[in-house]
């Protein structure tokens, strides 16, 4: 490795390039985490140019076309003259007449780990924002080489990300916008012309919703991994209620339901593409790349992302429509799996919670004899906090379903680490803390129950260790 090359055609003092004071590497590479850049390079013809520390300088390849994103696509790649590592951070202007001339911008930068490192192959894991994943540079003849993005299998066992904030962020500078839809989170597996859906609670509820077999016919030879919101339109709004029997039927019974109660998986987020792991890179390069696919069909649709809009506007276009409210998403986020991020925000018109069933009683009159109201509460630091009583907004098939689920549950004393109310202990059946229900409520009270709560459905896609209060 050598600074020679580079040193012969730049002239010290014409050129904002970094310029060494000899033909020397200028250092040692950080074998714990070498940089790898792209830099956009608008010369004569405009370029990239690939540069990855290795032996105390930035070895470098020019691509015309561009780092590819497709594995069935190779670019061609020169081998260029090796670079000082301040490179690394170079961008300006070449001036006219000077080798290389035009404007130079970082595209993505970042580290890399190498497999391995012949005069034939190089085989690299790039761990940027933009380009993330592993590729192969192989050599053809003499400096040209070829760069090939490896095909990566989806990733297994993820759970979606969630808002780990409240409230509307101080600017809109760095953010942007989503509508929040009432209804069930799922993760979308697309592979082998097969689709498979996973919960929020990584339970299996494909056979749940026939209907979006059909979207694997959306993305022929490419596996994807997607994530969005399956939700039942009533009266043109999203309604919880409506989706409730699709949640719980499968086999028969959920493709009788399909005809009768259908329902659109709202796609929002893309976290593998054709083997392409897209985890790591930024929210609004997802966006970009989700906007490109173009998912709409008779179940699925992308909703838009408002990436510039202010949030002020969208929460009240959100209102106009009757959606609960929207989610804030920060621009450079990446998608942390399985955690509650600051990254993503809810902002909402209307107050619902999800909470766990600790207990039941009993009716009188017409529902004597079966559940009258719901005992029920939300994890803390502590434990499961009494949060009060759920007595309305059940219809008959409600009932009879909340009654086969809490009935092999039964146990003799309270689950809540708070104290009950001694008038809501009295005929009380406890239960094990084990089923979720969702709620919408006026407000919290001083003494942290919530106020006129209304039952809205029954939350098997959600762990109850994962149930906290709403910010």
């Amino acid at each position: 490795m050598s600074l020679h090359e580079y040193r012969r055609k730049r002239r010290p003092g014409r050129t904002p390039e970094p310029m060494p004071d000899a033909d020397e590497p200028e250092g040692e590479t950080t074998a714990a985490a070498p940089v790898f850049v792209v830099q956009e390079h608008h010369a004569r013809r405009t370029h990239y140019d690939l540069r990855l520390e290795r032996d105390g300088v930035l070895a470098s390849w020019a691509v015309p076309k561009g780092i590819p994103d497709d594995p069935a696509v190779n670019h061609l790649a020169i081998r260029t003259e090796d670079h000082p590592l301040a490179y690394a951070t170079f961008a300006g202007t070449i001036p006219r007449g000077e080798y290389g001339a035009g404007t130079m911008r970082i595209a993505d930068s970042g580290t890399y780990e190498c497999l391995a490192w012949t005069d034939r192959e190089v085989k690299i894991v790039l761990h940027g924002s933009r380009y993330t994943g592993g590729f192969a540079l192989f050599r053809t003849d003499d400096d040209h080489w070829m760069i090939h993005r490896e095909r990566v299998p989806p990733p297994r066992g993820l759970l979606p990300m969630l808002a780990g904030g409240s409230g509307m962020p101080v600017d809109d500078e760095g953010w942007g916008y989503e509508l929040k839809w009432d209804g069930q989170r799922a993760l979308a597996y697309v592979e082998n012309a097969q689709v498979r859906l996973v919960g929020r609670s990584a339970r299996d509820i494909t056979s749940s919703y026939p209907e979006l077999a059909a979207l694997a016919k959306e993305l022929p030879r490419r596996g994807a991994v997607l994530d969005g919101e399956i939700v039942a339109f009533a009266g043109g709004t999203p309604s919880f209620a409506a989706l409730q029997p699709r949640m719980h039927a499968t086999g028969d019974a959920a493709r009788r339901l399909a005809a009768n109660t259908p329902i659109t998986y709202l796609i929002f987020d893309v976290l593998h593409l054709d083997g392409r792991p897209l985890l790591d890179v930024r929210y609004q390069e997802r966006q970009r790349i989700l906007a490109e696919l173009d998912l709409a069909g008779p179940s699925w649709h992308t909703p838009p992302a408002f990436l510039d809009a202010p949030g002020e506007t969208v929460l009240r276009a959100a209102e106009q429509q009757g959606l609960e409210g929207i989610v804030a998403k920060r621009l450079s986020s990446r998608y942390l799996p399985g955690v509650r991020s600051p990254d993503w925000r809810k902002i909402k018109h209307l107050r619902q919670q999800e909470v766990v069933v600790g207990g039941w009683r009993p009716g009188k009159g017409v529902r004597e004899g079966r559940i009258g109201s719901l005992l029920v509460g939300v994890g803390t630091h502590d434990g499961l906090a009494y949060a009060g009583r759920v007595g309305t907004g059940f219809d008959e098939a409600t009932l009879r379903l909340l009654g086969e689920r809490l009935a092999p549950l039964a146990r003799e004393s309270s689950p809540f680490d708070t104290p009950v109310p001694a008038d809501h202990v009295r005929d009380a059946r406890w239960v094990e803390p084990e089923v979720v229900v969702q709620v919408s409520f006026d407000r919290w009270t001083r003494d942290d129950r919530l106020r006129h709560p209304v039952y809205l459905g029954l939350r098997d896609d959600i762990d109850p260790r994962d149930v906290v209060r709403e910010p």
